[in-house]
């Protein structure tokens, strides 16, 4: 039975889908005016790993990740790069799927784009404006009118009268009520615009995910996502334009993940410790990053430095070295570890709880191992399966623990470590110790590791 928790309810619930044995959900996607960074690597693997076990449980999951490629960040830095608005997102949209195909995201089932959305998101701002929730101001802009909707907050527990005393009234002039949020922004001079009955403009940034959402997953669906920063205003104002349109409930259950922290700080440009994803995969796989992002539940803050990432490291080591000299076997399909992995799993996408489960199984792994017991091959088999679930321990152990940590390379080439490891093995053959531990010192300079086993001598970049 699969709890989740749901942001909206501020606890845990069984999960019952609308329709039985199928998922609808929407996840909140990029604003594409750069790379990505590693909070959003983190929206990306957290979705990705939930995507996968609903598909794991049975479920026919129709997964939408929206594409934000219109609003103030794009059309400036547009600007900035004297450029057109369209070949910056293209670039970046580009950029973003090369990410996350390196991290093992596999692709949603859709992938819309706000500016291919423009109808949809006119004749919802046109139905608002029929049932009285939206207004054109003097300024040409059209807010949507907050004090309308009665159940405002109630996914973020804000009250009105205490958004309102927090408010600047002139923030912009051209609002009834300083809490209205703009659907439809009029054009300024040079900047993109679509025609509307409002005059030429653009559309406001909660509004699209709204129309996106409602055209391709229906008014009511299942799951809502997205980082916990989107919780309000963003996902608080979908929830007021979408119900407020359609009459309905929008969304049965809302998944938040923890925001991202360096050395216990808040990520931000202006302390220096932003890191962009491409730049930390220069020094570490796109695995190492994955699993670091797993070994933590979604909910939680996720504390990002080098030290939890040579953790990330020495543990996929250990994983993989359970899978070297195995071969694919069949193994009980409800076997004691696999019912274990489901049940962590099933509460709320415990991956932290799944990789302890992995964990016991490479101990199993080892032990037969050690006995040289035939149970080793399905055993490793099941490591693999379950460790796919989560989007880990897909590559070839051996090719894993040879390859070069990060994308640049550095050190030893394969070939030369290859060769250093024969002059050793020659060495050792002629009681050359001397020689043979220099050559075991040289390889441990450059951070490669030497094995010697029953299966014979093996390496591995530490």
């Amino acid at each position: 039975m699969l709890t989740i928790y749901n942001s909206l309810s501020n606890r845990k619930e069984t999960f019952e889908p609308i329709v039985p044995g199928q998922v609808r959900m929407y996840v909140c996607g990029m604003t594409v005016y750069d790379y990505c960074h590693i909070g959003h690597a983190r929206v990306l693997v957290v979705f990705d790993v939930i995507y996968r076990f609903l598909r794991h449980l049975g479920y026919e999951v129709t997964y939408v990740r929206n594409i934000t490629d219109i609003d103030d960040k794009i059309i400036e830095r547009a600007r900035e790069n004297n450029e057109e608005y369209f070949h910056l997102t293209e670039r970046f949209i580009e950029a973003m799927h090369l990410d996350a195909d390196a991290l093992g995201v596999l692709r949603p089932d859709m992938e819309p784009c706000a500016t291919d959305t423009i109808e949809p998101i006119l004749e919802m701002i046109e139905k608002l404006e029929r049932l009285g929730y939206a207004y054109q101001a003097g300024n040409g802009d059209v807010y949507f009118s907050v004090a309308l909707f009665d159940g405002y907050g109630k996914l973020s527990g804000k009250k009105i009268d205490e958004l309102r005393a927090g408010e600047r009234v002139d923030v912009d002039a051209g609002k009834r009520d300083p809490l209205d949020f703009v659907l439809w922004k009029s054009a300024k001079p040079g900047e993109p615009k679509w025609p509307s009955k409002y005059g030429d403009g653009r559309p406001g940034w909660h509004i699209e995910c709204s129309a996106m959402s409602n055209n391709l997953l229906g008014n009511h669906f299942d799951i809502h996502g997205g980082g916990h920063d989107l919780q309000f205003p963003h996902h608080e104002n979908e929830i007021a334009q979408s119900e407020s349109c359609n009459g309905e409930k929008f969304v049965n259950y809302w998944i938040h993940n923890g925001f991202v922290q360096v050395n216990h700080e808040k990520m931000s440009k202006s302390l220096g410790n932003f890191f962009m994803l491409r730049e930390v995969l220069d020094t570490y796989r796109a695995e190492e990053i994955r699993y670091f992002i797993v070994s933590s539940h979604y909910r939680s803050q996720l504390n990002y430095s080098e030290d939890q990432l040579d953790n990330a490291r020495a543990a996929l080591q250990r994983l993989y070295a359970a899978l070297q000299d195995t071969e694919p076997r069949d193994f009980p399909e409800n076997s004691e570890y696999r019912q274990r992995f489901d049940q962590v799993m099933c509460d709320d996408f415990n991956t932290a709880g799944a990789l302890a489960v992995l964990f016991d199984l490479v101990r199993e792994i080892n032990r037969a191992k050690a006995e040289n017991a035939d149970e080793k091959h399905g055993l490793a088999s099941q490591l693999r399966f379950l460790g796919g679930i989560i989007g880990l321990l897909q590559a070839d152990a051996d090719e894993y623990l040879k390859s070069t940590p990060g994308q640049g390379g550095n050190g030893l080439s394969d070939t030369a470590i290859d060769e250093l490891v024969e002059q050793r093995l020659q060495a050792r053959a002629a009681k050359d110790w001397a020689n043979a531990d220099r050559i075991r010192d040289e390889l441990a300079a450059a951070g490669i590791v030497i094995e010697d086993g029953a299966q014979g001598t093996r390496w591995r970049r530490s």
